[in-house]
This record gives C-alpha cells, structure tokens and sequence, in this order.
C-alpha cells in the first residue's frame, strides 16, 4: 500500500520501519522538514530514493503528497483485546465502532481517537472496515499509533469491558439523557453506530448508558467520525479538569 505526507510516513517509519519497503521524496526539495524526515528513515535503516516530482504526482494523483511517499506493507489489526488492556498504565479511553464499514469514517475515527488520547479503536470483524489504504491515508499517521482492536463479538466485549470496571456509554439520537449531563468514570468505553442505522439493539442493550449529543440545528444525526470526536473530547476535557 502506499502511505504519503509527513504526519503518515513519519509515524510508519518511528512505529514499524520494517514494513516500509521504499521511500520516495522530491529531488528538488532541501528544506529542513524533508532533511529531518531523510535523517529519521536513515536511523531507522530504510534508504529515501531523490525521484522526480513527477513520479510521486503518478502515484498520488491527488497531489497531496507533500513530496514523500513511501510504500509499505498494511497495518495489522490487533485480536488480543485483552493483552492490550492489560499494558496500558492509567484508566482506558476506548472507542467502539459497531457497524462502520466506510473506510474513509474509519480513518476519520483513528484520527480523532489519536488527538483526544484515546487508547485503542475496537470494532467487529465481520461487520467493520478493515485497515484499507484509503482509511491509512484518511487517518493521516493515527493509524500508526492508535490500535485498531477487531473483535469477534461486539456485545460479548462490551460485557467483558464491564468486568473491567470500564463504563460502556453508547450514543443513540433519541436518549433523553445528553452528553453534558452523563457522569463520564475514569475509565470510559464510548460505542458509537453508524449513521443512519446507529447502534444494534443487542450493543445498546449492553451499554451502561446511552446518551444523545445536543444539537441545536435541524439536522438529526451527525458523521460517525464527528460524533467520535465530540464524546471523546468530552472525556479529554472533564479528564484535564480532574487531573490533579
């Protein structure tokens, strides 16, 4: 797969260089970004190869590829929930996806699951994106650092997050309860369904809570990803407030 932009191959080649196969950057480019990203690939033993600009145009016709392409081998899901938990040091922030197959939704997802801190985005196998190149690219380098958890049953973890002392609050349009008004615990697992259908009933039967984000226009629903962002803010924020 390809992986392009500074935030994207940086983060591949500090995490796992040894799936970077080869690097490309812009031969007419000398600045001092590129020259720190040249050096980071050096020390991490993968050689960056000068080629013209308009090969990189070739392979990223999107042209957003800042000068730096880098082809690589696909990020693993992680299947060992468990073992994941078990080595993070402080109370879990996690997000649970149930139902979003859009690949792009996905990477919009790690991304902001990387920026508020979360400690892992965990989704079914069987009715969930993989990590596709298009949800790599749209994640912009959080797919690199963010775990990205495949389980075989979204319910049953649920349930065994609960026996964890993780609090499971599920998002649903119609709850009278809203986000600023629900008690948000250390430890906090915010499951969120796609848009349109939302949550399974067998998901949301095992939240904790279910609560509605406010909203103050005439629309009914917002984009998983935005969604995302705004319960786990939320969470980042009431955390900052209580950090001694």
């Amino acid at each position: 797969m390809l992986i392009y932009g500074f935030h994207s191959v940086g983060s591949r080649l500090r995490r796992d260089p040894g799936g970077v196969s080869e690097l490309y950057v812009d031969a007419r480019r000398d600045d001092g970004r590129i020259r720190d990203l040249i050096t980071l690939a050096a020390s991490v033993g993968v050689v960056a190869r000068p080629v013209p600009a308009t090969r990189l145009d070739a392979l990223c016709p999107d042209g957003r590829h800042q000068g730096v392409v880098a082809m690589a081998s696909a990020p693993e899901p992680i299947t060992d929930l468990d073992a994941l938990l078990d080595g993070l040091q402080g109370p879990p922030l996690l997000l649970l996806l149930d139902g979003v197959t859009d690949p792009r939704n996905l990477g919009a997802c790690l991304r902001v699951a990387d920026g508020a801190g979360a400690h892992a985005v965990i989704a079914p196998k069987d009715r969930a994106c993989s990590l596709t190149d298009v949800a790599v690219r749209t994640a912009a380098g959080a797919a690199e650092n963010v775990p990205y958890v495949m389980v075989t049953n979204l319910a049953r973890t649920v349930v065994e997050l609960q026996e964890r002392d993780i609090r499971v609050i599920g998002t649903a349009d119609q709850s009278e309860v809203n986000l600023w008004e629900v008690e948000l615990t250390p430890a906090t697992a915010w499951v969120l369904g796609a848009e349109g259908s939302g949550l399974r009933r067998l998901v949301r039967d095992r939240c904790d809570e279910v609560v509605s984000i406010p909203m103050a226009g005439q629309i009914e629903s917002l984009n998983v990803a935005v969604a995302s962002g705004i319960v786990l803010y939320e969470s980042f924020r009431r955390r900052s407030i209580q950090a001694p």
